[in-house]
């Protein structure tokens, strides 16, 4: 059993391109499934796996109170597992092919506001270290661009193209998408390039030592900025993303357009964020249309 995990590790890596953050939480959800059946039914072989089993597993994480979100989230890792083992040949059918998910509440993530973003950038001012000026274009291309944490940390000088105004984006399993550069945000970058330390890592963005950015820093400096103007409960770099697209929508983009900016692969992801959309189109809807002050 052990030894198809490792194999499994090399196919997320290899063949699926997934990055190796992504490949360890699928190890340590198997690891702990695998635990389970071994402990339980002393499970020696993953051909010998079916439902019931598996259902088994799902009762004892819901005895022990995790949450269905969690056990959902391991269950779609086994689900991959298992489409793994029946292309190599370890299983004939599928023992989740009749699995319904748990039922989760649907959490709401609200977007900041447009006054709220704007009075981020009003609390940089004219910055006057390079830990601000590298701060200041950190919310910058989040709040231009709706990239990802990873895409922003990993982002390159090279991607930078300045004279055509665009940013390469390099996003999930390696695929590319070209934005556009707001002139706001190019002139910030060239204020930045000007005080970037000499030798420093390839990425476009590095701390004063010249290092490529953590990710607990990129986070730490979207919470604390927008904690300073939103009372919301989640301040993170992926409420910019969400902020981005909201308000693109809300000030006429099409949601194709906006699906190729956010790299989405289908419309559905993009489709999350229409709600606040729709929200504000109400809005507006209610004070233009001529029947609505009717009863």
């Amino acid at each position: 059993m052990e030894e198809l995990l490792h194999k499994f590790k090399d196919y997320l890596l290899l063949e699926k391109n997934y990055s190796v953050l992504t490949a360890k939480a699928y190890l340590d959800d198997l690891e702990q499934i695998a635990e389970f059946l071994v402990s339980t039914y002393q499970l020696d072989s993953w051909s010998d796996l079916h439902y019931p089993l598996i259902r088994s597993f799902i009762v004892g994480e819901v005895d022990r109170g995790i949450s269905n979100r969690s056990i959902n989230r391991k269950i779609s890792t086994l689900r991959t597992f298992v489409r793994f083992l029946m292309k190599v040949g370890q299983l004939e059918t599928n023992p989740l092919a009749k699995h319904q998910p748990l039922k989760v509440a649907k959490r709401l993530q609200l977007p900041f506001s447009e006054t709220e973003v704007y009075d981020v950038f009003e609390l940089f001012g004219t910055p006057k270290t390079y830990d601000e000026q590298l701060k200041r274009l950190l919310v910058e291309l989040f709040y231009a661009t709706g990239m990802r944490r990873a895409e922003l940390i990993n982002l390159k000088l090279q991607d930078v193209d300045l004279q055509a105004s665009t940013l390469r984006i390099v996003g999930k399993r390696n695929k590319e998408r070209i934005v556009p550069l707001l002139t706001v945000v190019k002139e910030r970058i060239r204020e930045y390039l000007l005080c970037r330390p000499e030798n420093a890592d390839t990425k476009l963005l590095v701390n004063e030592n010249g290092v490529k950015l953590s990710e607990s820093f990129v986070y730490r400096t979207i919470n604390t900025y927008f904690s300073n103007v939103s009372a919301k409960t989640k301040k993170s770099p992926h409420i910019i993303r969400h902020s981005f697209a909201t308000h693109l929508l809300n000030n006429g983009a099409d949601l194709n357009s906006v699906k190729e900016l956010l790299g989405h692969s289908s419309l559905a992801s993009t489709q999350v964020y229409t709600h606040s959309s729709l929200a504000e189109l109400q809005k507006v809807f209610a004070k233009a249309h001529p029947r609505s002050s009717e009863a």
